[in-house]
């Protein structure tokens, strides 16, 4: 495996040394076109390509996307219910998805190619959303892409998380747009006041709408020190180990820095997911990692010890500790968009740069969109 990548300074150069490394192939080095920024009245399509919904969570979690000036509609199929095999009487003690494969890629490919939608917003998670891949017309999408960004002045927003993930890779690559990571309506959103201050609503809100300075998600802890640059990629560890090998995994993680969470996945779990994509090569070269919640993973103590003893071989910077991904503070991350990573040295680490009074926590920051919004 490669150690190192793009634009990396690891610890046994100076963390405070500015980011240099090698890029990526040509590629990695095609930017992805920034989604354009949403405006107050503009309509974006809540569908449901993975799990149901429970319908009264999911009306809360649109009212409060309409409570930030956005109009509102729901996918055709958005509530319906089905179990994982074929047509019959749905079982409640069965895993159930919401509506068969083929109308929750219709709901999904409805929306992206329907040119008064600005934003496709995922109901929830669970599972489901690789089942839909195949069943999307690329084409389309491409040309419904096209249109977007010719009109708008940038593609419209992909927008959810966990399941989400396989849909975050696949558009990502070959759409060739940024898309957003974050909490969906039948989720966390559904629990947000509009009204109240909330970490999670003000993060969501500057993803969707825009802001002039840079989003800066700050760590709580260092598993290996320095500093690195690249685009954000990664997502739910669980999902991206489940599309490797397949027409829809991301390109490999050269020159990027990579953002991992995931839920309810013991520390052995987590290990063999890492050790599978080692393995596969698609950490060689990564310039850092992020390391998000781990709600329900175990100890928090043997994960560190984990990624440390998987991802420290790598010698490129790992912060951990970032509210994004499951549990009850949800920050929203644009996967695709140029990133900056500062996992600072613990103290004692280098005596010609010894740490501040008050810790530094490092943080993952994210480039503020150009131009801001449409």
């Amino acid at each position: 495996m490669n150690s190192g990548g793009a634009r990396a300074v690891a610890a046994h150069g100076s963390p405070d040394a500015p980011a240099v490394g090698t890029p990526g192939g040509a590629e990695h080095a095609r930017k992805a076109r920034r989604y354009a920024r949403l405006r107050p009245g503009d309509r974006v399509a809540v569908v449901a390509p993975s799990g149901p919904a429970e319908p009264a969570r999911l009306e809360a979690g649109c009212a409060v996307l309409r409570d930030l000036g956005l109009d509102v509609v729901v996918g055709k199929h958005a509530l319906d219910r089905v179990n994982l095999g074929p047509a019959g009487p749905v079982r409640g003690d069965w895993h159930r998805l919401a509506g068969t494969d083929a109308d929750r890629a219709a709901d999904l490919q409805a929306a992206w190619c329907d040119p008064r939608v600005r934003a496709v917003v995922c109901a929830r998670g669970g599972y489901g959303a690789t089942r839909v891949l195949d069943r999307l017309d690329w084409d389309a999408l491409r040309a419904a892409t096209e249109a977007s960004a010719a009109s708008g002045g940038g593609p419209k927003i992909l927008h959810g998380s966990s399941d989400i993930t396989a849909l975050h890779g696949a558009f990502g690559t070959r759409l060739r747009i940024t898309t957003s990571f974050g909490p969906m309506p039948a989720g966390v959103i559904a629990d947000l006041d509009p009204a109240a201050p909330d970490a999670s609503l003000e993060s969501l809100r500057t993803a969707l709408f825009g802001g002039a300075e840079p989003v800066v998600l700050p760590g709580t802890r260092t598993l290996w020190p320095g500093r690195a640059e690249g685009t954000l990629t990664g997502g739910t560890l669980s999902l991206l180990t489940a599309v490797l090998g397949t027409p829809y995994a991301p390109p490999p993680a050269a020159g990027r820095i990579v953002f991992l969470e995931d839920v309810t996945e013991a520390p052995y779990r987590i290990d063999r997911m890492l050790v599978q994509l080692l393995q596969a090569g698609w950490f060689d070269g990564a310039a850092g990692f992020a390391l998000g919640s781990w709600k329900d993973c175990g100890d928090p103590a043997e994960l560190d010890a984990v990624f440390a003893a998987r991802l420290g071989p790598l010698g490129v910077p790992i912060l951990a500790g970032l509210s994004a991904g499951h549990g009850p503070r949800q920050h929203t991350l644009e996967l695709g968009a140029p990133a900056a990573l500062h996992a600072p040295a613990p103290p004692g680490h280098d005596p010609a740069h010894p740490h501040p009074a008050v810790p530094d926590t490092g943080a993952l920051t994210l480039e503020a969109p150009p131009g801001g919004a449409r």
